[in-house]
């Protein structure tokens, strides 16, 4: 099993100096790259300090030039935010300078807060169209001249330029969940990531059921690569289980505030949700969420991550970013690095 890094500018509290984030952002990245990760991840969000990523490419750009072999991931571009030109050639950018290191994710979108501002009338149920509608004109634009005229997008003979250094592309990457996107990403040939969020190992069997499904709808596509994502931080004493945990239930609680609606956000951070409605939530309260994430000793984490690989998992995504302190994350991964991963080399 490979690992992947998934790490944001985040600022949970206002008066964490932004300087600070980045530089700790770019040291997580540049530990992944001397580590031994695969693959660091940059998402796109907007308006929100908990996920600082106005343009996932301009991320990826600023870790390639200070990282030598670890490949760079969007997770993901929301299709209906981009223009498909422009989308293309962001990305054939970031694979030139980078020497072909970029891994291309594509998805629909997360919070209705987000659509309302970025795509004003579009439901965040319906954004899977544009997704669905923009992954071929992107494979055409990267492979030469190409005039479209869809439901969402017209523009006469056009291409991407650059073009990709990766022949015919970047590999490609779907968020993917639902029966519906594991079906679409194995018939489109991408790769999927999945995050349960705080659900238990249950829900990962059931994205496996999905997973298998789709692939026997679809018996003459390639087996696409398949990754998971947790929340993930390791300590060394085991009484100190509850630092990340609760750490985790704060920004977990920030969620349910983005998904709730368009309320509770000022100056870009969500409201948080009062621990004791957390506490009587069947994810959310500490138990749960001590058991389902990837938090524990070295021991502890080499057991759960056992699991992950017996169901298939050919890549597990170490979600850093969970409202811990900067120290404590860096320290996390230090462990993550050398007790942890040697266990799967």
């Amino acid at each position: 099993m490979k690992f992947h890094l998934a790490v944001n500018l985040e600022r949970l509290d206002l008066d964490i100096e932004m300087e600070k984030v980045e530089a700790h952002t770019l040291d997580m990245v540049q530990m992944a790259d001397r580590g031994g990760f695969e693959t660091v991840w940059a998402a796109e969000h907007h308006a929100l300090e908990m996920t600082i990523a106005p343009n996932p490419f301009q991320i990826l750009t600023w870790w390639a030039a200070h990282t030598e072999r670890i490949r760079l991931g969007c997770a993901v571009a929301v299709a209906a935010y981009w223009h498909p030109i422009n989308l293309a050639g962001e990305a054939a950018f970031t694979d030139l300078i980078s020497g072909g290191r970029l891994e291309f994710g594509i998805g629909s979108g997360a919070y209705q807060r987000e659509f309302d501002r970025m795509h004003p009338g579009l439901k965040q149920q319906d954004a899977y169209r544009y997704m669905h509608e923009m992954l071929p004109v992107l494979k055409e634009l990267w492979a030469g001249d190409y005039a479209h005229d869809g439901e969402f997008w017209q523009f006469p003979t056009s291409t991407s330029c650059p073009k990709p250094i990766q022949d015919p592309h970047p590999p490609i990457w779907v968020a993917a969940r639902s029966p519906i996107t594991f079906d679409w990403a194995v018939e489109n040939g991408c790769n999927l990531m999945s995050w349960p969020i705080a659900r238990p190992h249950a829900e990962m069997v059931e994205y496996k059921r999905r997973f298998d499904d789709a692939l026997t709808k679809n018996p003459s596509a390639a087996r696409p690569e398949w990754a998971m994502m947790r929340h993930a931080a390791v300590y060394e004493d085991a009484a100190d289980w509850q630092v990340p945990v609760k750490a985790a239930q704060r920004q977990l609680g920030m969620f349910t505030t983005l998904f709730a609606g368009d309320g509770g956000v000022t100056e870009g951070v969500p409201a948080e949700t009062p621990t004791d409605r957390l506490e009587e939530h069947a994810d959310y309260n500490t138990q749960s969420l001590h058991e389902n994430l990837l938090v524990g000793t070295p021991d502890e984490v080499i057991e759960k991550l056992k699991t992950y690989e017996a169901l298939g998992v050919d890549s597990f995504i170490y979600y850093a970013s969970m409202g811990l302190g900067l120290e404590e994350q860096k320290r996390s991964m230090e462990l993550f690095i050398s007790d942890v991963m040697p266990a799967f080399t």
